[in-house]
C-alpha cells in the first residue's frame, strides 16, 4: 500500500502562488471551503474570502494559506503556507512537470518550449535549457515560480 502525501510550499503570498501552480498543473483545482461549492466561473478565493469572514478569521490572516487538489483525486494535495522569511538559497526539493510525455528529440523540446512560454506568461521565469543527451536525458528546461522556487519542465 502506498502512502499519501501532501507537497507544501512556504510562500509570502500563498493565494497568488496557488493560482500560479493551478496554471502549471492542469487538472488541479482550489478546493471549496467546508460545506460550500465553487460555482463555475467564480473566483475560488472570493468564495474562501466570504467563508473566512463568516467564521471570524481576521482580514489580515485570510491570505495565510491556500491549497490545490487534483480534481480526479489521484495526485497529492498541494498546500501553500505563509512564512515571513525570504527564500535565500536553492530549494532542496523541486517538482519535475512532465510536459512532454512520450515525445523525444525536437518534438519533445518544442513541447517543452511551448509550455515554458505559457508558464512565463503566468509569472514563471526561465532559467536554463538542457539539450537531450541520450540515453540518460531527454532534455529539460529549468524554471522558477513567481516566488523563486525551482522546478523543471521535463
Amino acid at each position: 500500500m502506498s502512502r499519501e502525501f501532501q507537497v507544501t510550499f512556504d510562500a509570502h503570498d500563498p493565494v497568488a502562488l496557488s493560482y500560479f501552480w493551478r496554471e502549471a498543473l492542469p487538472g488541479y483545482v482550489h478546493p471549496a471551503p467546508p460545506g460550500r461549492e465553487i460555482p463555475d466561473g467564480v473566483d475560488p478565493f472570493s468564495v474562501w474570502e466570504q467563508f473566512l469572514a463568516e467564521i471570524g478569521v481576521p482580514e489580515s490572516e485570510r491570505r495565510a494559506s491556500s491549497a490545490l487538489e487534483d480534481a480526479e483525486g489521484t495526485g497529492p494535495r498541494i498546500f501553500f503556507q505563509q512564512v515571513p522569511e525570504d527564500k535565500v538559497a536553492k530549494n532542496r526539493i523541486h517538482l519535475d512537470l512532465r510536459a512532454a510525455p512520450g515525445l523525444e528529440g525536437d518534438d519533445r523540446m518544442a513541447a517543452l518550449e511551448t509550455e515554458c512560454e505559457r508558464l512565463v506568461a503566468a509569472g514563471a521565469m526561465r532559467v536554463q535549457r538542457f539539450e537531450p543527451d541520450p540515453p540518460m536525458s531527454g532534455g529539460f528546461i529549468v524554471m522558477t515560480d513567481p516566488e523563486g522556487n525551482e522546478f523543471c519542465l521535463d
